[in-house]
């Protein structure tokens, strides 16, 4: 069985019969065969220590990087600090996202939070797409940490996120930031939790962040949705993962019903306007769909897009994938204009 059989899990020769990654495109694929060969086991066949240690998505694209002659660890003119910042239970590392050589005050500020089914992955996995959005939004980013599963359950991870978003607002003037200008973003999980900050910020009387940058975001616990049928075996995340993490996030399935995982059962008037980026290829893709119209309808403006031929994982690929480089373009460009620095046409 050659490498592109073992992405798909298919065999190619008699009686091969297409597969979800038969619309990936080129450079997607190109991705999903690098981290094949890198021999990463299955997630869901796993602990979570043995899948934290598991190659992702991130050191496939450095690998292609590498084969192409480029710098897998290019900065692209964006300088990084680590520091430490409250979470709920205690301090937590993050890492600050900003132009290189920068000592402008007052920049605008959008707080990030990684993926990984709040089980796996880490700030340093996901460096790739702060850097982008700190580079292209020209402004700073905040990547948090928060804790993980299952040695910290749900909503352990939720209220860290809350936490660090209440320390952003207190403290990032002394790191140039504006503190009147924050936005939130994630990814996936880190999507989630994006937007549940903005809803406990509404709850409890806390500045409300500028704008949301949803990137595949978990938003609902109906794993029988469309795209968990057409992507139930779909790679890098496919049902059998997303149903692991839940076994491993929560004490009992049934939690999945709080609102702060099932969004689109949530209250969510009065919530910032939203930009929400979705993968054709995933699981997710209903979810992304189903809130930015329940976010419309609640009277949020959402400007939302699907990019086809991409999968879950995608928007940090820039330098490999150009659809990621196209995506983080849009999550730039609405960020802009909620911070107010767009150029607009005369």
């Amino acid at each position: 069985m050659n490498i592109l059989d073992r992405v798909l899990g298919t065999d190619s020769g008699a009686g091969y019969r297409p597969t979800a990654f038969d619309d990936a495109d080129s450079q997607m694929r190109k991705v999903l065969e690098k981290q094949a060969e890198l021999g990463g086991k299955p997630i869901e066949t796993l602990s979570p220590e043995e899948a934290r240690r598991q190659p992702t998505p991130a050191d496939a694209v450095k690998a292609i990087l590498r084969d192409r002659g480029m710098d897998p660890d290019a900065h692209l003119g964006v300088a990084t600090r680590d520091i430490t910042i409250d979470g709920a239970a205690g301090p937590l590392p993050a890492r600050l996202y900003g132009p290189k050589g920068d000592d402008a005050k007052d920049r605008p500020v959008v707080v990030y939070f990684h993926g990984g089914g709040w089980v796996i992955a880490d700030i340093d996995v996901y460096d790739s797409s702060p850097r982008g959005v700190a580079k292209f939004a020209d402004c700073l980013v905040i990547s948090c940490e928060y804790r993980l599963a299952p040695e910290h359950k749900f909503p352990a991870a939720h209220d860290d996120a809350f936490a660090a978003y209440k320390w952003v607002l207190a403290n990032i003037a002394q790191y140039g930031g504006d503190p009147a200008r924050v936005a939130v973003m994630g990814e996936s999980a880190g999507g989630n939790l994006a937007a549940n900050v903005a809803i406990r910020a509404r709850d409890e009387g806390v500045q409300a962040p500028a704008h949301m940058v949803l990137v595949y975001p978990v938003a609902s616990n109906d794993m029988n949705s469309d795209s968990y049928v057409e992507w139930a075996d779909a790679k890098p995340l496919g049902k059998p993962m997303m149903e692991w993490f839940v076994k491993h996030v929560f004490d009992d399935k049934s939690q999945t019903a709080d609102p702060r995982i099932n969004l689109v059962g949530a209250d969510l008037n009065g919530l910032p306007d939203a930009t929400i980026i979705r993968a054709e290829i995933d699981p997710l893709r209903s979810d992304g769909e189903k809130l930015a119209e329940r976010l419309r309808a609640a009277g949020s403006q959402v400007r939302d897009h699907t990019f086809r031929g991409s999968t879950h994982e995608f928007f940090g690929m820039a330098l490999a994938v150009p659809d990621a480089a196209a995506a983080q373009t849009l999550a730039t460009h609405e960020l802009k204009r909620a911070f107010g620095t767009a150029i607009l046409p005369i």
